[in-house]
């Protein structure tokens, strides 16, 4: 934990006054988690605190690696480097930008990911499904093809190849600025010949391929719920999260294509948030599993390969 700022605080956040007398990282860091909690921000783009969040941004500004931790909390920060720091939050402060938008990165799955303003920042539940190699739904060793349909940044496609290294890996967006994004961040990570991003509709764009899994974190927000996000959602594109009155645009045609794409053994595995409810309800004889997560998070659906060919009917059909 990093030691109380030094110095006199203003009961303003930062702006554009003196930088404030701190000596050490850990005392930048305390003095920018108070600046933002003030602020009154939302978090929720790869971190859910004001202390998170300023850590972020601080080591950004004085370019240090977050595997120096603890150490570097007790290293002196120069004038320069406080100088962007305090520019840092004073923007996360000013035009409520996710801070992954003004550092450009975040991680995922522990792995650095490169975002801009052309894809949602990566925060999906579906990395720990990534890091346990989604076991125990599949075995690890038969897994030969992945599709990710709308990859965005490919975070999700890229952490899949690195789970599964003899796997081959679709990365599907109907977006071309996402594709050139996850494109740069596959090239990032040395998998452009295990990687591909493909410009898609869902399925639409794939032709025939079947794979032993099938992930997407696809837009899921309901309209009434557009209108009430707070503004650090409004910065990313609206592409990437509305999906019509119910929520379920996108991810009805995923359930119901789904049959057609998945290998006998394969499975199926959508982020729907908080269209839990409404898949629920359009699916009610549908045996979804929903799984959990250690590091919270939630309304992540599977379904298996057979119970997809068992239910393809139904799932064609929505109720609403």
């Amino acid at each position: 934990m990093p030691s109380a700022p030094t110095g006199r605080l203003s009961d303003r956040p930062y702006r554009d006054r003196e930088l404030p007398a701190v000596g050490t990282v850990g005392d930048l860091v305390a003095w920018a988690a108070d600046q933002l909690e003030r602020a009154g921000l939302h978090f929720g783009h790869g971190t859910d605190n004001a202390l998170d969040e300023a850590g972020a941004l601080v080591f950004h500004a004085l370019h240090l690696r977050h595997e120096a931790l603890p150490e570097a909390y007790g290293r002196a920060v120069d004038p320069q480097g406080l100088a962007r720091a305090a520019r840092l939050v004073a923007r996360r402060i000013d035009e409520r930008r996710p801070s992954a938008y003004l550092t450009g990165r975040t991680w995922f799955a522990g792995h650095e990911i490169a975002v801009t303003e052309d894809v949602l920042v990566p925060r999906s539940p579906i990395a720990e499904l990534c890091e346990r190699a989604f076991t125990p739904w599949i075995e690890p060793v038969r897994v030969g093809r992945v599709l990710d349909i709308g990859t965005g940044s490919g975070c999700i496609a890229i952490a899949c190849a690195h789970a599964f290294p003899r796997a081959q890996v679709d990365a599907g967006d109907v977006s071309p600025a996402a594709l050139e994004v996850a494109a740069r961040n596959v090239a990032a990570h040395g998998l452009e010949g295990r990687v591909q991003p493909v410009l898609s509709d869902v399925f639409v764009g794939i032709g025939r391929r079947r794979y032993d899994i099938v992930v997407s974190n696809p837009p899921y927000v309901a309209e009434a719920e557009m209108q009430r996000l707070p503004p650090e959602y409004r910065c990313e594109p609206r592409l990437g999260l509305a999906a019509g009155a119910t929520g379920l645009d996108i991810v009805e045609r995923i359930v119901a294509g789904a049959v057609h794409h998945l290998t006998p053994g394969g499975i199926l595995v959508v982020e729907v948030g908080d269209s839990e409810q409404a898949v629920k309800a359009a699916w009610p004889r549908v045996p979804f599993t929903w799984l959990s997560f250690e590091r919270g998070g939630g309304g992540v659906l599977l379904l298996t390969a057979p119970q997809v060919r068992e239910h393809r009917r139904a799932l064609a059909q929505p109720q609403h």
